[in-house]
């Protein structure tokens, strides 16, 4: 098992944590959700956009038979802003082990008209219920104890005007993965660090959407400052991680025409991949 990162000395529980409370949906009627989206997961002024899988997450959960995210793909279609929003959900189709289930947060503009920020289609299932066959070339990234690695403590905020959002996790950067943060980026798109939520809480199906979009952007490795939108995230949930801090390692292998893949793991205390992500994200080219 890999050496701990430190955690609260009272640790938050599952269901009883900022996260569960910030990512609660209340249901409205069957379909319908309101939320009041919280500020602390910003980057700047925008809602960091794995809280906002997140909460599309519960929603779905609550909507459809089966109680674990498997695939999620989301269409980022505008910037979501702190406050009021709605969330509408549809059952897509039920099976015996996986339903299928579609959903989208709407915010509202200036003249009070609707406005939708995200859309979701995702797959649900029990993942206590799959076989224990691994059968995988895949393995754990190597990273420093989290003694010797760095976190947004250790240095000035990575972005102009800050992150709320860095408040909330625990994160541990790869020196390796930090050239940016010196002025030296090494041109590779990588990012490594230790993972987990500031208040303890373990890690569970749900905040693993969260998980693979709270990295700082490959982007800054490779040079390049700047907010980086997502257009388009998909998440594939493989294990009920393990109690203790993850692992994640997000690489871009392409730039081109302003936009770059992101292509994420997470590894959890037992060295186990608990959750693959890719997105599409658009950058500033200077």
């Amino acid at each position: 098992m890999p050496e701990a990162a430190s955690v609260p000395a009272a640790a938050a529980l599952i269901g009883d944590s900022e996260f569960d409370r910030d990512t609660e949906v209340v249901r409205r009627e069957p379909g319908v959700y309101d939320i009041d989206l919280s500020a602390g997961w910003t980057i700047i002024n925008a809602v960091n956009g794995g809280y906002l899988l997140a909460v599309l997450g519960r929603a779905l959960a609550d909507t459809l038979p089966h109680p674990d995210p498997f695939t999620v793909s989301a269409h980022y279609l505008t910037a979501s802003q702190p406050g009021p929003a709605v969330v509408r959900t549809e059952t897509v189709r039920t099976g015996r082990t996986l339903s299928t289930g579609q959903a989208s947060l709407f915010q509202y503009d200036a003249d009070g008209n609707e406005v939708e920020r995200i859309r979701v289609l995702a797959s649900y299932g029990d993942l206590g219920a799959l076989p224990d066959d691994v059968r995988t070339t895949a393995v754990p990234p190597v990273i420093p104890p989290p003694a010797r690695c760095l976190g947004p403590e250790d240095g000035p905020a990575p972005v102009e005007g800050g992150s709320a959002i860095t408040d909330r996790l625990m994160l541990k950067l790869d020196p390796a993965t930090l050239g940016w943060a010196l002025g030296a980026p090494s041109g590779k798109g990588e990012m490594r660090a230790w993972f987990g939520l500031a208040d303890g809480r373990d890690a569970d199906p749900l905040s693993l959407l969260l998980t693979v979009d709270a990295l700082p952007p490959t982007a800054f490795e490779i040079g390049l400052t700047g907010w980086v939108p997502t257009v388009e995230l998909t998440v594939h949930v493989r294990r009920r991680p393990a109690p203790g801090p993850l692992r994640v390692s997000i690489t871009t292998r392409n730039l081109a025409g302003g936009f770059l893949e992101e292509d994420a793991e997470v590894w959890d205390s037992e060295d186990r991949l608990v959750a693959q992500s890719r997105q599409l994200a658009r950058v500033r080219l200077g």
